[in-house]
C-alpha cells in the first residue's frame, strides 16, 4: 500500500487534533507540531471539514477541531476523505476488475488485500493513534509482522 503525503499529513494533523480535544487548534499550530507546509495542510484540513471529520471557526478563537470523537474516526475514514476508496485498480473497485487466463485469480488477491487493509484501518482509530495504544492484534503485527499467517490475528 503507497499513502500519499496528503494522507500521511492528514492523519498526522488529526492525530494533533485529537489530543487536542475539544479546543480548536489553528493551522499553523497543527504545520508547526507536524512539520507540515503550512499551505498544503490548509487544502487537507478543507477536505477534511468538506468530509464531515473536522470543524472549523474563524475568528481570534478560531481553528480546528474533531468533528466527532476520536474514538469514531478510523483512520480508513481519513485516508477515503483524502485519497479515495483504499484499495482501486485502475481506478475500479477490484469487484468490478476481471482479468483472462492465468491472471484470473489477480482479482481474488486485490480483494483479498483490500480487505486485509480495511481490517487495520477501520480498526485502529485516532485515539489509539493519539494515545499510543494500538489493538492488540496491530500491536502483535508490528512485533510479528508474520503473526497474520496463523490466522489467529485480525
Amino acid at each position: 500500500m503507497r499513502l500519499s503525503a496528503r494522507v500521511d499529513y492528514a492523519l498526522r494533523a488529526a492525530a494533533e487534533l485529537a489530543v487536542a480535544g475539544s479546543h480548536p487548534v489553528t493551522a499553523v499550530q497543527l504545520a508547526e507540531a507536524q512539520q507540515i507546509p503550512p499551505k498544503f495542510l490548509e487544502n487537507i484540513l478543507g477536505q477534511l471539514r468538506r468530509s464531515g471529520l473536522v470543524r472549523s471557526q474563524r475568528g481570534p478563537e478560531g481553528g480546528y477541531w474533531l468533528a466527532r470523537p476520536a474514538e469514531q474516526i478510523a483512520l480508513a475514514d481519513i485516508i477515503r476523505a483524502i485519497d479515495g476508496p483504499l484499495l482501486g485498480v485502475r481506478g475500479e473497485r477490484p469487484e468490478h476488475v476481471g482479468y483472462e487466463g492465468p491472471a484470473r485469480s489477480l482479482q481474488e488477491v486485490w480483494i483479498a488485500l483490500r480487505a486485509s487493509e480495511r481490517a487495520i484501518l477501520e480498526r485502529v482509530n485516532l485515539a489509539h493513534i493519539a494515545e499510543g495504544k494500538l489493538p492488540d492484534p496491530v500491536r502483535a503485527l508490528t512485533e510479528d509482522p508474520s503473526a497474520w499467517e496463523s490466522g489467529s490475528l485480525i
